[in-house]
């Protein structure tokens, strides 16, 4: 890149990170950016690499610790795994990401639009859903329809809340207009730009309507979504809605490593990764290591090898095996659940280079599963075992694809994956409850993905997780939702307010999202 483009980027960089409140204060504050200031290819970078590394710091942060697969339990300054969330940190962090990154698709959409660039136009909606969806999904009712209309002559510095299956419906025919938009095939202007998929429309098209499955797999409880229908229509129609066909079209930011597209944790110590404090969880061990009947484990899932370390030192760990911490353990109970605790491959994860993963083939697979078993689609209970052994392969692929950056070299063969789809851990003929078995394996095939495991087990219930002792600050129920941040409340109030009505509970971690296994049961 030359001199003027890191001036350039940087500019845009900052001007993406000044918005730093809720959908209120973007709408009103005369600094932020207006169209016409920038063009909208001056806002692809920015978002594209800054929210792909903003993706990486939640997963670490918060899915992982909430959702079982590590715990931060050497100390006492991250306590997510104890469902410790603040609102000025936790709940206005993820809420601001958002808004932030809402208000500036939303930008790049008017830009795009009034610069007649078609491509951008469309992946400004896909990344509205993406965003959006996330959104909605950690706090249920958000605004949606009067978003950002503060700056329009009969706009709103209050907008009102949509509810949640208002906005999916919303986001539905946002999708539906992206994925015309890319079938007139656009041209992006400057491939070289593009960190994902190299300007190529088609790719960006398999990834809107991939994010679509995404999102009707998650309302497929509320019946009159009749997402099942569109699911069919969808793998149906494969020219008019092409989806994710292997791990080439996988959503994938690719960091170049050198300044500044650099990783999230191309830069973090060891130390800062990994001992300091998140360690592999009981939980995910449990689930990826199979013991026989005197607790000897005898075979271990190809996977674990790549994302994890053992500790190898004799003195705690004289067996060499994989240990796992507990996740919610009490204060009393952190000097001694760590002792020969396993932790995550620092090899792997902490490079400069290191992609950040949107969405990928694996999970397409596993909703075509679910849906297969559920009768959504056709081939039933042979057809759903075929969609995930794919889901399994494609996933275990793609680490071992990673494991290359281990140490030593880490590599999952064809006949590794194999023996694991017989193997009493990945064998489909085995379980006995098919729903869960395959609740579970997408569970394990969701890591390292944004916050989609902790999603995903609020639809389904799955795996089913032990709460630990210490896990005190929400009363010991993980969080089905975060609350709105108090700058919100004060803000918009009443909108908020009549949006928790809405929700039939308080602005708190216990009220379920309306797509929510729990609100569906009520």
């Amino acid at each position: 890149m030359n001199k003027y483009k890191y001036i350039l980027m940087g500019l845009v960089i900052g001007l993406l990170s000044s918005c730093t409140y809720d959908f209120e204060e973007i709408n009103t504050n005369p600094n932020k950016p207006t169209v016409g200031m920038v063009k909208a290819s001056n806002m692809f970078e920015p978002i594209l690499y800054n929210s792909a590394n903003q993706w990486l710091q939640r997963t670490w942060y918060y899915n992982n610790e909430l959702i079982q697969f590590t715990a931060f339990t050497g100390g006492v300054t991250r306590r997510e795994h104890q469902y410790f969330l603040e609102d000025s940190r936790d709940w206005y962090g993820f809420w601001n990401h958002y808004a932030t990154y809402g208000k500036n698709t939303n930008h790049m959409y008017q830009l795009a639009q009034k610069d007649g660039d078609k491509s951008l136009e469309a992946i400004a909606l896909t990344f509205k859903v993406l965003f959006f969806s996330n959104m909605t999904d950690m706090f249920g009712s958000v605004p949606y329809e009067e978003a950002f209309t503060g700056v329009d002559a009969d706009g709103t510095i209050t907008p009102k809340f949509n509810s949640q299956q208002e906005v999916y419906r919303f986001m539905f025919e946002d999708l539906e207009k992206a994925n015309e938009i890319y079938a007139t095939n656009p041209v992006f202007e400057i491939p070289t730009m593009d960190g994902m998929y190299g300007g190529d429309m088609t790719a960006w098209r398999k990834f809107n309507n991939s994010l679509y499955l995404r999102l009707l797999c998650r309302v497929s409880g509320r019946p009159e979504m009749e997402s099942g229908k569109k699911i069919a229509e969808i793998l149906g129609n494969p020219g008019k809605y092409p989806v994710f066909t292997s791990n080439a079209d996988n959503a994938t930011v690719k960091f170049s490593g050198n300044d500044p597209y650099i990783s999230n944790f191309g830069i973090t110590s060891e130390s800062e990764f990994t001992s300091s404090g998140r360690k592999l969880t009981r939980q995910l061990i449990g689930m990826t290591v199979q013991t026989d009947v005197n607790g000897n484990q005898i075979y271990e899932d190809p996977r674990l090898k790549i994302i994890g370390k053992k500790n190898n030192i004799k003195e705690v760990n004289p067996n060499d095996i994989w240990i796992g911490t507990k996740s919610g353990c009490t204060d009393q109970e952190r000097s001694t659940v760590d002792r020969g605790t396993s932790w995550l491959n620092f090899k792997v994860f902490c490079r400069r280079d290191a992609p950040a993963i949107y969405m990928d083939y694996a999970e397409i697979q596993f909703i075509f599963a679910e849906a297969a078993l559920k009768g959504s689609i056709s081939g039933g209970e042979a057809k759903a075992k075929q969609y995930y052994e794919a889901g399994v392969k494609a996933s275990m692929e793609k680490w071992s694809e990673q494991g290359a950056y281990s140490v030593p070299a880490a590599t999952i063969t064809a006949t590794d994956i194999d023996t694991y789809l017989q193997s009493p851990l990945g064998s489909w003929d085995s379980a006995s409850n098919k729903e869960e078995f395959l609740g579970n394996q997408k569970y394990l095939a969701l890591f390292w993905i944004g916050m989609e495991a902790y999603h995903e087990y609020r639809r389904t219930g799955y795996p089913v997780l032990t709460i630990g002792e210490g896990a005190v600050y929400n009363d010991r129920v993980l969080p089905t939702r975060f609350a709105y941040p108090s700058v919100t409340m004060s803000t918009n109030g009443a909108n908020a307010k009549i949006a928790l009505e809405q929700m039939g509970g308080e602005n708190n971690m216990k009220t379920p999202v309306w797509w929510s296994k729990q609100a569906i049961n009520k």
